[in-house]
């Protein structure tokens, strides 16, 4: 299989490479208590509306540009790259949730205002305890006369303290659906969470008899379709991210001097590099693969992603941790973005499950393949 990006694929990487070293300002974050807003998060968005990227996997019928997902990959690759703070991950889940869950009157509804850049979006589908497999009791729906109503909470929201619409897994008849409600709805209340990460903005959803239209979709079809683009997401950011963290220590590497020789001369430091680039070679190749799966609709793709999920999340983690110990006492001070790097690989090793997790969906999917 060819590896190879073609010069389109290219053109879109640097084109967004280009544009969000010019635009993503971390510096606002290196301090205590600074929070995503600080770094321009809503100025950050505009920008990207302008760009197209809201609509980039919205098909064209519905007005967006329907691209496949190894031009996605690029985009997400470059956000994870930079950490951009901008609510891509919450608009990019309630789209493939619309996507896979929406009548066609929804989908043309919802999917063009997100593609004209009147509409964010989140999905609200982890219970408390971060549960996102099972049904769960996190919220119920009660069918009223004009449509629904939702109670509960779900947690670890992205995007949703900045979403128009959040759509919200909710149980009804014993089964697990998805629903559309307003975020200026009465009774909804979003409460920031302190969340490790502060290059996202990650909530708690408190619903209280608010009112909410029903997607039609089945969960057991719903959910694996969006889990899997979503592994990919977070793969794609932690491959970038594992790199970015390779790039920085090397950098810092031929600059300190120690004993006489810049410290990347060290043995003790090659092999901490060298580990770093290996990692990053294989977490590529796996996100590419994933990405092709996907845009293919090979049967292998869930396969794919989870592999990809699990594996790159850790190689972020690890990559980010010997980042560190490189830049050595310094690398661990707030005015170094070595911090935030960390920070968003634990919680992108999180965020969807555990790497076990992962771990177990794959040997799951095998066994069924051999039964």
């Amino acid at each position: 299989m060819d590896f190879t990006l073609s010069d389109d694929h290219e053109t879109l990487r640097d084109s967004a490479h280009v544009f969000l070293d010019k635009e993503v300002d971390l510096s606002p974050l290196l301090k205590p208590g600074a929070m995503v807003a600080d770094a321009d998060y809503d100025g950050l968005w505009k920008k990207i509306v302008d760009l197209g990227w809201p609509g980039m996997v919205v098909p064209e019928a519905y007005g967006g540009l329907g691209l496949d997902y190894v031009d996605l990959i690029m985009i997400v690759g470059e956000m994870g790259r930079t950490l951009a703070p901008a609510p891509l991950f919450g608009t990019l889940a309630g789209v493939w949730t619309i996507l896979a869950a929406g009548s066609e009157a929804q989908k043309t509804d919802l999917l063009g205002a997100v593609v004209g850049g009147n509409l964010t979006l989140a999905l609200a589908i982890a219970d408390a305890d971060g549960s996102y497999e099972a049904p769960g009791c996190g919220v119920t729906a009660e069918a009223v006369e004009g449509g629904y109503r939702l109670t509960g909470s779900k947690s670890f929201v992205v995007d949703a303290a900045s979403a128009d619409k959040i759509i919200v897994a909710a149980v009804v008849g014993g089964e697990r659906r998805y629903f559309v409600i307003d975020r200026g709805a009465p009774g909804l209340e979003v409460e920031l969470l302190a969340w490790r990460d502060i290059t996202r903005q990650v909530g708690a959803v408190r619903l209280d008899k608010v009112p909410a239209e029903l997607l039609s979709g089945d969960d057991a079809d719903v959910w694996p379709f969006v889990r899997d683009r979503l592994y990919l997401v977070l793969a794609a950011e932690s491959a970038a991210g594992a790199r970015a963290a390779l790039d920085q220590a090397v950098e810092y590497a031929k600059q300190r001097i120690a004993f006489g020789r810049p410290i990347g001369a060290f043995q003790a430091i090659k092999h901490q590099l060298a580990e770093i680039a290996g990692q990053g070679e294989c977490a590529d190749v796996a996100v590419q693969y994933a990405a092709w799966a996907l845009s293919e609709g090979d049967p292998r793709a869930s396969l794919a992603v989870a592999m990809a999920q699990g594996y790159n999340s850790e190689a972020y983690c690890d990559a980010t941790h010997r980042n560190i110990q490189v830049f050595g006492a310094i690398g661990f001070t707030w005015e170094m973005k070595n911090h935030l790097y960390y920070k968003r690989a634990r919680c992108n090793a999180e965020l969807l499950g555990a790497p076990a997790t992962q771990r177990e969906q794959v040997i799951q999917i095998v066994e069924r393949e051999a039964a």
